[in-house]
């Protein structure tokens, strides 16, 4: 068959067939679940204005 004859071969050839299928879908599914977080609120800016650049 489209000349691999191993069915080791075609068994790879499937599996990652079907997990790509599958993270399309998971992906599809969590598309935007999940809430919008603020990535460190509570950080305070480091630079001020008295630095100097070099």
């Amino acid at each position: 068959m489209l000349g691999i004859d191993d069915p080791q071969i075609w068994i790879a050839y499937v599996l990652c067939f079907l997990s790509a299928i599958g993270c399309i879908v998971y992906g599809a599914l969590k598309w935007n679940d999940g809430v919008d977080e603020t990535v460190c609120s509570t950080a305070k800016p480091t630079s001020t204005v008295d630095e100097e650049v070099y």
